[in-house]
């Protein structure tokens, strides 16, 4: 060897034995990025609804990332959330999966509404994009549609179930409904008054509509209020809207009970309506304190620290995130492969993190849509009583 050599040789191991003495050996490899996009509202009357997925979703990459990541058949994954506001509006719901599918995303949460939830069936079809909105028209569940997973409970789920307690322990006998003059709520509307008249409820206003935009609600219920119906049920009502309705109701005198199918933010509540909102009815989420396991409780107060508050919707969409990485550890093919997901899903089974006992996550929606494209949650009903939510009732959707 020569002299050259052989001072390099000991350069090279000196330094090699500083870099051991000091921590400095170059780490492992680097986990492999695996994007879950979100499309839907954050912004407008109705923020509250994709705030929340957004924030559901932050809270759990966070969570798993810090603890070293996901792990999915042979490889460890850290869960990057890739968001875009639609605004409410069906072009804006198109352009944010278009940019999805640009970032080779297969797996999105939203959007949150009807219009948005329809638009972007094509763009997911084409793109391979499997897709999570909280938004109810069963043709985006029934064949030939396969990319769309419902998020949560449907109105005409919810609804029955609502006005059957409601008549069962409040005597309720007659029956209102108003809604925004919009597709989304309209068809919530539509689908209540059927399930009302199912239940052999009298159903005495059922025309009566508003403009999303409408901050005086006191000349469309005055009608309504004067028929005196023992419920009176805000159809798809937005959580900024649903306040200023339940304190025009109230002013005018409505002595009945509210409800709503529409998950709602108590804290919109508290400021809008105050008291007036006391014993209003509505879909809450999915873990409240009597279920609720001490996970569910650690995901509240890590949403908690890192937003400052928390919203008890969230309760509801911190599972779409969860059932995504279930089920692409159950089929790590499906990560690039939607196919394979779709053939995961019929038989899928994972013990649920968020509630007590030994409960399953599952897909269900057999019985609504003839297939399973809904994710197993459990229908909360809450009653609102001095600023915060109070179970009323649970049951289960199949």
């Amino acid at each position: 060897m020569s002299r050259y050599s052989a001072v390099q040789s000991a350069l090279f191991g000196a330094s090699m034995l500083t870099l051991m003495a000091g921590g400095a050996l170059p780490a492992q490899a680097a986990n492999t990025e695996l994007k879950i996009g979100f499309v839907g509202v954050t912004s407008g009357p109705a923020a509250a609804w994709g705030t929340s997925n957004v924030r559901s979703m932050q809270t759990l990459a966070a969570q798993w990332n810090e603890a070293g990541g996901v792990k999915i058949g042979d490889r460890t994954y850290d869960i990057k959330i890739v968001t875009f506001d639609d605004q409410k509006d069906p072009k804006r719901a198109i352009a944010g999966m278009e940019k999805m599918a640009q970032e080779g995303i297969h797996y999105v949460v939203g959007p949150n509404v009807d219009d948005g939830a329809a638009a972007v069936r094509p763009v997911a079809e084409a793109k391979g994009i499997i897709y999570f909105p909280y938004a109810f028209p069963k043709a985006l569940y029934t064949k030939p549609a396969s990319n769309a997973v419902l998020g949560m409970v449907a109105n005409y789920q919810s609804g029955p179930a609502i006005y059957k307690y409601l008549h069962d322990n409040k005597g309720v006998k007659t029956i209102a409904f108003v809604a925004a003059n919009e597709s989304d709520p309209l068809s919530q509307r539509d689908g209540g008054v059927a399930a009302a008249h199912a239940l052999g409820l009298q159903v005495v206003a059922d025309k009566d509509t508003y403009q999303n935009d409408t901050r005086d609600f006191t000349p469309v219920l005055t009608p309504i209020v004067k028929l005196k119906p023992d419920l009176l049920v805000l159809s798809g009502v937005s959580p900024a809207n649903a306040p200023l309705l339940i304190r025009a109701a109230r002013e005018l005198g409505y002595q009945g009970l509210l409800s709503a199918e529409t998950a709602q933010d108590a804290k919109v509540l508290e400021e809008g309506a105050g008291d007036l909102a006391n014993g209003f009815v509505s879909v809450g989420g999915a873990s409240t304190a009597e279920i609720r396991s001490k996970t569910m409780d650690d995901f509240i107060a890590r949403y908690t620290k890192m937003f400052g508050e928390y919203n008890d919707e969230s309760n509801t969409k911190v599972y779409a995130l969860q059932y995504i990485i279930d089920t692409l550890k159950a089929n790590p093919k499906a990560i690039d492969d939607i196919a394979e997901y779709k053939k995961t899903i019929d038989g899928f089974s994972a013990p649920n993190p968020y509630v007590k006992g030994e409960k399953m996550l599952h897909y269900v929606g057999a019985s609504s849509f003839g297939q399973k494209r809904q994710l197993a949650v459990p229908l909360v009903v809450t009653e609102y009583k001095n600023g915060k939510f109070e179970t009323l009732f649970i049951a289960d959707v199949d």
